[in-house]
């Protein structure tokens, strides 16, 4: 894994994950939406915490309207009338 920085973190030789999968992950940058990330993922959060998602792809919130942060909930659609 790597650090927010783009270097290794300590513990894991070259970036590698726990599970030592060192494969490139396609990250989608959708713009006005969320970032798609193949998975699985672990997110770092500001305040110290880590979640992780297992699906095979996931929707990670930029707006930070989401309120499952930092999962996307499609919050960041405008709603029609």
């Amino acid at each position: 894994m790597e650090s927010a920085a783009g270097t290794p973190e300590e513990g894991t030789p070259d970036g590698a994950t726990a599970s030592g999968d060192r494969r490139a992950r396609r990250v989608v940058v959708d713009p006005g939406g969320p970032v798609l990330v193949e998975g699985p993922v672990e997110v770092a959060l500001p305040d110290g915490r880590v979640v992780r998602s297992d699906r095979f792809m996931v929707a990670v919130c930029t707006c930070r309207r989401s309120g499952t942060y930092p999962w996307c909930d499609t919050s960041h659609r405008r709603r029609r009338r």
